[in-house]
């Protein structure tokens, strides 16, 4: 009969434990996805942004020395982060392959213009400094025309301003309820060991003393979570960093370790509060209080 009781107890105190470590895991695993998408924003905004094409046509009339001088104007240009040169011919092709059958024939005569397709840095698609780009380019006599997505760029920079302001409002939101669901978890952990705090205590034993095993064992399955929840964001950043490496999420080593360290951190010191202040609570406890 016993045995059976002990067996019964093992397993729940296994399931009590594991829920606390899958708790923490989760939430710390949440936590961090949002702390690093929080610090990679702005690259994720800048890759976002540098996708804006700004295309300009040059005229039929221009010699290949236009365009070789063109591209090394590019080349030196603060605001090009990179440039394609596109022929007519080759646009032409492209062209018939969206519409799905060959214009020239219709035409009799290809319409379409020679040109670069130049990608700017993230700094200067705004509104006004595209357009200060824009005017500038139009004062080579050779170039026809300049084209780009002006209401792309608009709603592109409006966009990041109001989703990078509830970011901020979420992550707080989110950082509270994590605090609370870790302390829920730890707090059911250690109601299941009430009447033990409670002999103990009744036998002599200090407050210190018993908090001590309790806060230990919290204190290891915080790092078992926060330790699984470290190894899946860096699993997650790899994956990212393979299918978009442009974004070189990689680079900043010393961020991604300073947020591990700090997800790893708040499973350790978020247990170890929690544990402490149950314990606290029940050692203050009477004994008929405790039923």
């Amino acid at each position: 009969m016993s045995s059976s009781f002990d067996k019964f107890q093992k397993r729940r105190l296994i399931t009590s434990y594991f829920s606390v470590v899958v708790s923490v895991f989760l939430v710390l695993f949440l936590l961090g996805i949002l702390g690093l998408f929080i610090v990679n924003s702005k690259k994720l905004a800048d890759d976002f942004k540098e996708g804006i094409a700004m295309t300009v046509f040059f005229k039929n009339e221009a010699q290949d020395s236009t365009m070789t001088k063109f591209a090394e104007e590019l080349k030196m240009a603060k605001y090009a982060k990179s440039y394609k040169y596109v022929s007519k011919e080759e646009a032409a092709k492209t062209h018939s392959a969206d519409i799905g059958e060959d214009f020239m024939q219709f035409l009799g005569t290809n319409p379409l213009f020679n040109s670069y397709d130049i990608h700017l840095r993230a700094n200067y698609v705004v509104a006004d400094s595209v357009a200060k780009i824009e005017r500038k380019l139009r004062e080579n006599p050779m170039i026809v025309d300049v084209g780009y997505d002006k209401k792309m760029v608009s709603l592109v920079n409006d966009n990041i301003k109001e989703v990078s302001f509830w970011i901020l409002v979420i992550s707080g939101f989110l950082a509270v309820i994590a605090v609370l669901l870790i302390n829920s978890s730890m707090r059911l952990s250690i109601y299941a060991n009430r009447f033990i705090i409670k002999t103990m205590q009744m036998v002599g034993a200090t407050k210190a003393f018993i908090r001590k095993p309790f806060i230990w064992r919290s204190v290891r399955l915080g790092m078992i979570g926060a330790g699984l929840a470290v190894i899946s964001l860096l699993g997650v950043l790899f994956y990212v960093d393979s299918s978009y490496p442009t974004l070189g999420i990689l680079n900043d080593k010393l961020t991604i370790t300073a947020i591990l360290a700090g997800v790893f951190g708040a499973g350790v010191l978020i247990t170890w509060l929690s544990t402490y202040f149950a314990t606290q609570r029940f050692l203050n406890l009477r004994t008929d209080d405790l039923y």
